[in-house]
């Protein structure tokens, strides 16, 4: 069944029609393909001009849709081989953060990323994608054991941020966060990022300090949540469309000011609406961005990583 969000209600209304229309055609009753085809391109005009103008607040929302690509959709889609790598050989195995080795286009790489889970019991198993300091440390591992044997690095970021629970906060949150943001600054190997829903905070940045990053085009990056960030400034979260308006955390926006590097198209209605068309377009652009590293020397990637996060503000 389609979930609709809020600002979606004319077009659900629409493609309900359609669908009690064509029903009707099925039964034999009528012949009223000219009306449900009038109606299907009414539908599709509707979507487009829609998603063609939409504001960071609604951005906001599609990039939270429960059904948009997850990481582990982009592993079952792109990657052969995937072998999966747990544990940060300190404390626990974190599954808000997964990772291993791969094959992503022919090429051996290791690919790690949130998780934030489909249902229910999933979403509480990955801890909807708010990694503990364990996963931050296995991310770490991940990229060591990457630089060790000359793999390159991909990474895919969709978490609300960090979790900012006591038991985190007990084992070390911020030095993990910072840790593992060390680690992809100083990798010699070409790590690759891409923002493929939420990328919230220190949880989002300590995976996407690369020398690519890539955001879906209806993604959101920022500091802090719209919601987190009305609670502070006007003491209501109410007031999360105007905080997402003066963040400036849409792939347009970030772009404009260079914090991403690429924005990677999405079908007409979102991610959500075409899974196998966004997972098809990321791993192709992720691709071409690893063709024009792959080879450059250790030293240069270093330099022009930093460079690049020197240059930002």
């Amino acid at each position: 069944m389609a979930t609709y969000l809020d600002f979606e209600k004319p077009i659900a209304e629409l493609e309900a029609r359609v669908a009690e229309l064509r029903e009707t055609a099925e039964a034999g009753a009528l012949n009223i393909d000219g009306e449900i085809a009038k109606l299907e391109e009414r539908s599709e005009r509707l979507l487009r001009e829609t998603y063609a103008k939409l504001t960071p607040w609604q951005k906001t929302q599609v990039a939270r849709h429960p059904h948009r690509p997850h990481f582990k959709d982009y592993v079952a889609g792109l990657v052969e081989d995937f072998v999966p790598l747990a544990g940060d050989r300190n404390f626990a195995e974190d599954q808000a953060i997964i990772g291993g080795l791969g094959r992503l286009g022919g090429r051996r790489v290791v690919i790690m990323g949130h998780e934030k889970g489909d249902d229910v019991a999933s979403r509480l198993r990955h801890n909807f994608g708010m990694a503990k300091p364990e996963g931050y440390r296995k991310a770490v591992r991940l990229m060591q054991l990457a630089d060790r044997f000359g793999l390159p690095v991909v990474s895919l970021v969709d978490t609300s941020g960090a979790f900012p629970g006591v038991q985190a906060e007990e084992r070390g949150q911020a030095e993990a966060i910072a840790r593992s943001t060390e680690a992809c600054l100083a990798l010699g190997v070409p790590l690759v990022s891409a923002i493929v829903g939420e990328g919230g905070s220190g949880g989002a940045i300590a995976l996407a300090a690369a020398n690519r990053v890539l955001m879906l085009e209806h993604s959101v990056y920022s500091v802090i949540s719209p919601e987190g960030c009305a609670s502070i400034l006007w003491r209501t979260a109410e007031k999360a469309a105007d905080a997402a308006e003066a963040m400036k955390m849409t792939a347009a926006d970030l772009h404009q000011l260079g914090v991403v590097d690429r924005i990677v198209a999405e079908p007409v209605g979102g991610a959500h609406r075409n899974p196998q068309e966004a997972v098809a377009a990321l791993g192709a652009a992720i691709g071409e961005e690893l063709d024009a590293l792959v080879g450059l020397p250790r030293e240069r990637l270093r330099h022009e990583r930093r460079e690049k996060f020197l240059r930002i503000g």
